[in-house]
């Protein structure tokens, strides 16, 4: 956290004491605070993607470790600005209970608060339990920008359950991670085997599977996320593929390739491309598949520019 500091001192800073990284002109009058957070290891999460344009505030825990609910207070507290605070959460058991004990205690001392849950990992088929992966950051990034533009907080959440209503992820991995805590890999498979729905803390996946090419892992991922969604001919989307934190560049591009392709045969037009590191685990290696459908309001916030060092496009 405060290497990432050191590197952008012109966009961010860091609350003494704190596991807290806010942009370097918070409080903003008058603009909702958005604040997201949640276990380091998932870099540049989450403090890449707090700048103007972005979030406000960053509140990280340990590796795969929610954040202190005093930490999140302590961010509402550092980031009001007199129109309210959104939190946007990824929908864990640790940080839904620990970021909705802070929403709370906010409220009881006059504080504005709200929060969205984001949950779109569609490897977990029971709605109330699926995962929030790599959509977290479309919904940081659209409601960042509807933000800035000093919306009010009914609106900001309006556009944030938007954009969770409309994206979908799933990934695979080749490999596991090993959390330091935990020191040994978090699950064991063999070199010619692919775990298929992993999660983004070392979680296996929902199915393994013998080695699969990348036109074949696209079909698969493709095919699970188009049904889900309900992708129809015509749609357009922005496309985000991402690295576990283990993947070469090359592989992420050729899996994009084939991810673009799979679209295509779909009657799906991709309106934006994301490739790189997002939401990674650690060294694991593997892919995640974030589809956003879009309309015209989404696409122009998505477009909209922002300070926040993390984020990066490639159309």
């Amino acid at each position: 956290m405060e290497g990432m500091v050191l590197a952008q001192p012109q966009i961010l800073r860091r609350i003494s004491d704190r596991r807290i990284v806010v942009r370097i002109s918070s409080p903003v009058k008058g603009k909702v605070g958005l604040i997201c957070g949640g276990g380091s290891g998932h870099e540049p999460a989450h403090v890449g993607y707090v700048g103007r344009g972005m979030l406000d505030a960053a509140v990280m825990g340990d590796v795969f470790t929610s954040p202190a609910p005093g930490d999140i207070l302590t961010a509402i507290k550092a980031v009001n600005g007199d129109a309210g605070i959104l939190l946007i959460i990824w929908n864990y058991g640790g940080d839904v209970m620990n970021f909705t004990s802070a929403e709370e205690t906010a409220r009881g001392i006059g504080i504005v608060v709200d929060h969205v849950i984001v949950n779109d990992d569609v490897a977990i088929k029971d709605l109330k339990k699926r995962r929030g992966v790599g959509g977290t950051i479309f919904v940081q990034k659209i409601a960042g920008a509807k933000a800035e533009h000093k919306e009010n907080l009914e609106e900001v959440k309006r556009i944030a359950e938007k954009v969770i209503t409309n994206v979908r992820s799933m990934g695979i991995a080749l490999t596991p991670c090993i959390v330091p805590a935990l020191g040994k890999p978090t699950f064991t498979m063999g070199e010619d085997e692919i775990e298929l729905g992993i999660g983004i803390h070392g979680e296996p996946g929902v199915q393994r599977s013998k080695m699969m090419k990348s036109n074949e892992i696209a079909e698969y991922l493709t095919r699970n996320i188009a049904s889900d969604v309900k992708l129809s001919v015509g749609d357009q989307v922005a496309v985000m593929v991402q690295g576990m934190g283990g993947t070469s560049n090359m592989e992420k591009f050729i899996f994009y390739k084939d991810i673009y392709a799979q679209l295509a045969a779909l009657g799906v037009k991709v309106r934006n491309s994301f490739v790189g590191e997002y939401t990674p685990s650690m060294e694991m290696v593997g892919l995640q598949l974030t589809v956003l459908r879009l309309d015209e309001e989404l696409a122009q916030l998505l477009k909209e520019p922002t300070e926040a060092p993390g984020w990066h496009m490639w159309s």
